[in-house]
Parts: structure tokens; sequence; C-alpha cells
């Protein structure tokens, strides 16, 4: 969970370079791609703490999310804050809370 976290963190901070002409990029796959990396954060959460409450969970997740965006746009690094980037942040991180919830139930 720390080396994720640590790379993450690395990730969303690094200076921005965005090259359109990869045949897979298009218009918004930042917004899928922040999505999919905290799912994966919430979900690696979860794991590593599952007796922790919804709500201590919940703001850790979403607070992480907000000081990323402000730092990306404090350090000006080619890499602005985004409203957008937020809110695929918070329900990533509510994806991946719900499928641990949902695995972690079917008791398999």
């Amino acid at each position: 969970m720390p080396i994720y976290w640590a790379f993450l963190t690395y990730m969303l901070l690094r200076p921005g370079v965005e090259n359109m002409e990869l045949p897979f990029m298009f218009e918004g796959i930042d917004k899928i791609l922040h999505l999919g990396i905290f799912a994966m954060l919430g979900f690696c959460f979860m794991a590593a703490i599952p007796k922790i409450k919804f709500l201590y969970f919940f703001q850790i997740i979403v607070i992480y999310g907000l000081l990323t965006e402000i730092l990306q746009d404090e350090m000006h690094w080619g890499r602005s804050l985004e409203f957008l980037d937020l809110v695929a942040d918070t329900i990533g991180c509510l994806i991946g809370y719900f499928v641990f919830i949902k695995l972690k139930n079917l008791k398999i």
C-alpha cells in the first residue's frame, strides 16, 4: 500500500505532457485514468485497513485527491487544478470501496 501511494503521488505530481497523437488518446482520458487509479487506491486502502469506518476512509481519500490537485496547480509543472479530476478521484475511491465490500461479502 505505501509503495502504491508513493507511486501514485509521483505520477499525479510529475510534469504533465499530453501527446494527443497516440491512437489510444482521446479527450477526457485523464478523467478515466483518475477514476481507475483512485478505484485501485480505494480498494488497496480497504484491503490494508478493512476495519476503518467509511467516513474516515472517504475523508482521507478525498483530502488526498484535493491536496494533489492543489499541489499540481501550485507547482507550475504543466498541470493544473481541475474540479472534474477531483470528481473522478472521488467516484473512483467509492468504486474501489464498494468493490472491496462486495468481494468481502461474497465469502468465497
